[in-house]
């Protein structure tokens, strides 16, 4: 106080020995003790004189100069308080104001590098599995005194790093990811999925297209995307795979000359064999079978990225295994799945089992069964001699029984039924009738049979409310109580990174870049032809001149080979599966 108020301050202490100690600035502490009143004319009072102890006892009475002293000392205090916070806040608005041209702060852009993903142009790292192309679009902007106020009010995306990303990737980086599909979309969908993809590690993408995705307007963006192999459904390719390996095993017999799903599971099995050849040729280390409706959600790693979840896998492990999680819709009239949907229902191997099983019905909400449509999950395979597709949903090993995990939390999100037009895209390209009997020929899972029928013989508004009924999550009591229960959660990275790549201008710069006119892809693209055939018209001919090939076939270790594992719901009830016996 006597320091930082410059006012005269005095201490005197008696200890219970009746010892005087005494602290002034001033010779305040003197005149205090002459005002006293003190009984004996004769004391006498110096720094160190011990007076009787009686005397302190006696009142000092207060003077008219120590009461003003008393508030002068408060007033400056008060004083000091108030102009010392206001100062030191003055002095941090300053600061602010000038950013770094006095050096006294770094860019903020700096302290965004602190929680910006790697790979954006703020820190100069590579975001997980990929980096730019061009050093000059990482280089930042000089600093402008108008960047807060331009971007306060332009439309800045929510991920500004996307803007201008080329996705191009280093030549030695580990692991190196593929992933192949057999689609016939649009690129309204395929390119939102594609570019999650490649943000969280994904470098190659192998496309079988036909249907939308083979149309000319289509096809020349995709070749135009680095590291897109587009691969069509041509006459040519349809005898090379007549002549494959798979096509003349019996594990995957079962499945040929049936139409709908059968046939599209049989084009999915031969089209992975292909990209088996092409990732090992390419030197990739994972290949990943998805559709377009599917999207890897690479929770449980050290950062978003598939890259870094496999990088962390033990190298004695063959297969990865990722549970689905199934799109769970709260409206009728979603556009954008990808970008609309935010709830899942979790998949059975994430649930607790009495979870599972108690809350069942409740799950169900009357359909056939847990999941709308599959629950066995998708699988990522490590590229190694003599792997093979397992159908769909697995791989396998001609020499081995492949070695694989399930991982905890990572999954495989399916956008199934997102939309109500879902409904009626299905029922178009399938040709069976809408009986009970002839969907069973069609279609694997029970829904996808229910839901075909309904599509092929009710109206507008019966189909409508059927959807509301089967599909939408209306019922907001139940949803909060399964949300609660953990087996609807809500995620929203991806949701997230989708909508960012839109604002930022990635797919529309990707459809401005295209050639104008379509050509030949140096790459190997392979060359498309006027003439097309669907799977299920290859000509039995072709299978029976490969009657001698089948003969000669051997397979060492390995004479017998399992069916492949087709779509697979999630596991029934308690009561379900007694009634299922008892039948």
């Amino acid at each position: 106080m006597s320091v930082f108020c410059d006012g005269e301050v005095a201490v005197i202490v008696f200890s219970r020995r009746g010892k005087l100690s005494e602290f002034s600035n001033h010779d305040l502490c003197l005149r205090l003790l002459r005002r006293s009143p003190s009984p004996s004319p004769s004391l006498s009072v110096s720094p160190i004189a011990m007076p009787n102890p009686h005397h302190l006892h006696a009142p000092l009475r207060p003077s008219p100069s120590s009461s003003s002293s008393a508030q002068s000392l408060a007033s400056k205090l008060i004083l000091l308080l108030t102009v010392l916070p206001l100062s030191l806040a003055a002095l941090a608005f300053i600061l602010q104001w000038k950013g770094d041209g006095g050096g006294l702060l770094t860019d903020p852009a700096s302290a965004t590098a602190r929680w910006a993903p790697q790979g954006s142009h703020n820190n100069h790292e590579v975001f997980p599995g990929m980096e730019a192309s061009a050093a000059s679009l990482l280089s930042p902007k000089p600093h402008q005194s108008s960047d807060c106020f331009s971007l306060a009010r332009s439309g800045s995306p929510s991920f500004p790093y996307f803007r201008d990303w080329k996705f191009d990737f280093e030549a030695n980086l580990r692991p190196k990811i593929c992933v192949t599909t057999s689609t016939s979309a649009s690129l309204d969908q395929i390119l939102p999925w594609m570019f999650y993809h490649k943000v969280i590690g994904v470098s190659t993408f192998y496309l079988f297209v036909e249907g939308k995705a083979a149309s000319p307007g289509v096809s020349k963006v995709l070749e135009s995307i680095p590291g897109v192999k587009v691969i069509y459904r041509t006459k040519e390719l349809e005898e090379q795979q007549a002549r494959s390996r798979i096509w003349n095993e019996t594990w995957l017999s079962s499945f040929f000359y049936k139409p709908c799903n059968y046939e599209l599971f049989v084009k999915q099995s031969l089209n992975m064999e292909m990209a088996i050849v092409m990732a090992r040729d390419a030197g990739m280390d994972w290949i990943l079978h998805l559709d377009t409706d599917e999207l890897i959600h690479p929770a449980g790693s050290s950062e978003y990225s598939l890259r870094q979840l496999l990088l962390d896998v033990p190298g004695d492990v063959d297969m990865v295994v990722f549970p689905n999680y199934e799109s769970s819709v709260e409206r009728d009239d979603v556009k954008d799945p990808f970008s609309e949907v935010s709830m899942f229902k979790k998949n059975y191997d994430h649930l607790p089992k009495d979870i599972y099983f108690g809350m069942y019905k409740e799950s169900t909400r009357g359909n056939p069964n847990y999941f709308l449509t599959y629950g066995n999950g998708k699988s990522v395979a490590r590229v190694q001699e003599h792997l093979r597709p397992n159908g769909a949903h697995r791989w396998h090993n001609y020499m081995k029984t492949p070695s694989e995990v399930k991982l905890e939390e990572a999954a495989v999100l399916h956008y199934t039924y997102a939309k109500f037009s879902d409904l009626t895209s299905r029922r178009d390209r399938c040709g069976c009738k809408p009986t009970k009997d002839d969907v069973k020929r069609c279609f694997m899972l029970e829904f996808d049979r229910s839901a075909f029928i309904i599509a092929s013989t009710a109206t507008e508004e019966e189909m409508r409310n059927w959807y509301r009924e089967h599909v939408v999550w209306g019922d907001k009591d139940l949803k909060l109580k399964l949300l609660r229960k953990g087996i609807l959660t809500r995620i929203y990275a991806p949701m997230a990174i989708i909508q960012g790549l839109k604002e930022s201008g990635v797919y529309s710069s990707i459809i401005a870049s295209a050639p104008s006119i379509l050509s030949k892809v140096e790459s190997g693209n392979a060359s498309r032809v006027s003439e097309t055939l669907p799977s299920n018209k290859i000509r039995k001919s072709s299978t029976l001149d490969q009657a001698t090939a089948r003969k000669v076939l051997t397979f060492e270790a390995n004479a017998f080979h399992e069916a492949a594992v087709p779509p697979l719901p999630p596991p029934a009830a308690i009561d379900d599966l007694v009634l299922v016996e008892k039948a």
